[in-house]
């Protein structure tokens, strides 16, 4: 009788899990890009940056 190598029921799901992680940071990614080109949330993002670097003395 030869030994069989027992196969276990979640073989593959950690690449499963990996592929799944991926889609959502590129659908992320993807909104991000969308929100960033809005002229309205560029303005604030430039208005925060320019207050934060200017020193009131």
């Amino acid at each position: 009788m030869t030994p069989t190598l027992e196969r276990s029921n979640d073989e593959g799901a950690a690449t499963a899990e990996y592929a799944i992680a991926t889609m959502a940071a590129v659908g992320f990614a993807g909104l991000l890009v969308v929100i960033m080109r809005s002229d309205e949330v560029r303005t604030i993002l430039l208005d925060l940056v320019r207050s934060a670097l200017t020193f009131a003395g």
